[in-house]
């Protein structure tokens, strides 16, 4: 099992908007590096959802319920979409400011890589925000 976290604009696609559908379509990605991730995505990963934009916080954790295919509506297989289902808010969403403090996580994909939405997590990493997120252990 692999972790990510996947980036959105409240404005555009919004964590209650994603539990609204209950289910996604993960679309839109174009960037390579951020479609090769999403190639690398397998049902049952776990997924941190992050409010990017003014907000800059994880909302809530998500699954990857549907491999990888081709993007509908596109011409090549050069882009891929993943579906993804939400499984819970974080009792306290956890703020980019409270993660680039937090010592555990001075290594987080997410601080070097700003422009990407879609990033890799180690199993450390997913845990710290985590916690961060539900003041308890996973």
């Amino acid at each position: 099992m692999k972790y990510w976290l996947l980036k959105s604009e409240p404005e555009t696609y919004s964590w209650d908007s994603f539990v609204k559908e209950g289910i996604s379509v993960w679309d839109g990605v174009r960037n390579f590096q951020a479609r090769n991730y999403l190639r690398e995505m397998k049902v049952a990963d776990q997924v941190l959802f992050y409010h990017s934009g003014k907000q800059k916080q994880v909302m809530g954790t998500c699954t990857v319920t549907k491999e990888h295919y081709p993007e509908p509506g596109q011409d090549s297989n050069q882009w891929v979409v993943v579906e993804v289902t939400p499984v819970k808010p974080l009792p306290k969403p956890v703020s980019l400011k409270s993660m680039k403090e937090e010592p555990r996580l001075g290594n987080l994909a997410l601080f070097r890589h700003t422009r990407l939405s879609v990033v890799p997590l180690t199993f450390e990493e997913y845990k710290s925000i985590f916690e961060l997120g539900n003041s308890c252990k996973l």
